[in-house]
This record gives structure tokens, C-alpha cells and sequence, in this order.
């Protein structure tokens, strides 16, 4: 749990072994596919992974510049690029900022509940070849390669908080 006590992705868990765990997911899978999981792409991971929130870019690097681990903008976006592109990390298109995979020892298809006070996201899974969009596409020969599921409400948190106020 972090620092605050908030809830993570909306329910409690252990927060030590979960980052201790999809950290050394990431090293595994990095391994049997033969990619180079630098010390920079790591502590870019662990960042997120700490943090459990979507942080943009420039707050990450922040924290690479006072750690002594670069402090120039490319340094974070080449880190998250990598991470990104392998599924370790995902974009939040609307909050334009990143979130470590809540799965990332799985291939899946996420969705992500924004809150719109807090800005807290929780990662959920999907499945492409279900539901409304599914058969849309498929009804007009369409074929999904990527999709980014993206609802915008409010978590159990500031629900709770609006309701004592």
C-alpha cells in the first residue's frame, strides 16, 4: 500500500512483494526473449511500480536526475519506450502519462478506470474478441491489432470522500 494508505488500483494488496514480483517478471521475460533490461529501464519500472499511479515523463525523470541516473528528457522516454513497447508499461492516452502493467507476465488487452478527481488508475482486462467492439469489427472485416480502453469516473476513495462531505 502506499505511503498514503489509499487503496491500490481500488483494492488493498501487498505492495512489497508486488513490486518485487513484476520486477523480476520483467527480468525473466527480458531474459527469454533476449532483451536488455538496463539499470535505467529497471529503476524506470520501479519507479512506476513504487509509485503505483501514472506518472508523466518529466516526474520520472526527475527522479532518474536525483538518483544520478541521467538528466536529460531522452534518457526517460527511451527508458519508457522500451518498456512501453514490450507491454511492462502502459500509456494513459488522457492523463498523458504511464503506469507500470498490473500483468505483466500475461499477454492481455488492458483497460483502465480513471478516476476524474484523483487522477488514481486501475488497470482491469479485456478481452478483443468479446463484446460490442468485437463484433462490430468483425462484422465489417476489420481486424483489431491494438486498442486502449480508457473510462473516466470516480474511485472508491473520492466516492467515499464526496459522500462524507
Amino acid at each position: 500500500m502506499p505511503p498514503n494508505g489509499d487503496p491500490i488500483g481500488f483494492a488493498h494488496h501487498d505492495h512489497e512483494s508486488c513490486v518485487t514480483d513484476a520486477v523480476a517478471s520483467v527480468e525473466a521475460r527480458c531474459i527469454t526473449a533476449g532483451l536488455q533490461f538496463t539499470p535505467v529501464r529497471k529503476r524506470v519500472l520501479q519507479i512506476l511500480l513504487e509509485e503505483h499511479r501514472a506518472l508523466g515523463a518529466y516526474e520520472i525523470l526527475d527522479r532518474l536526475r536525483d538518483e544520478g541516473l541521467g538528466s536529460q528528457p531522452p534518457v526517460a522516454y527511451r527508458a519508457l519506450d522500451f518498456l512501453t513497447k514490450h507491454g511492462f508499461v502502459h500509456k494513459i492516452e488522457r492523463l498523458n502519462a504511464f503506469i507500470a502493467c498490473a500483468h505483466p507476465h500475461e499477454v492481455h488487452t488492458p483497460a483502465f478506470l480513471i478516476c476524474r478527481d484523483c487522477n488514481s488508475v486501475a488497470e482491469a482486462e479485456t478481452d478483443l474478441t468479446q463484446g460490442r467492439l468485437a463484433q462490430i469489427a468483425s462484422a465489417t472485416g476489420f481486424i483489431i491489432e491494438r486498442a486502449i480502453l480508457e473510462a473516466e469516473g470516480l474511485c472508491p476513495n473520492c466516492i467515499s470522500k464526496s459522500e462524507t462531505v
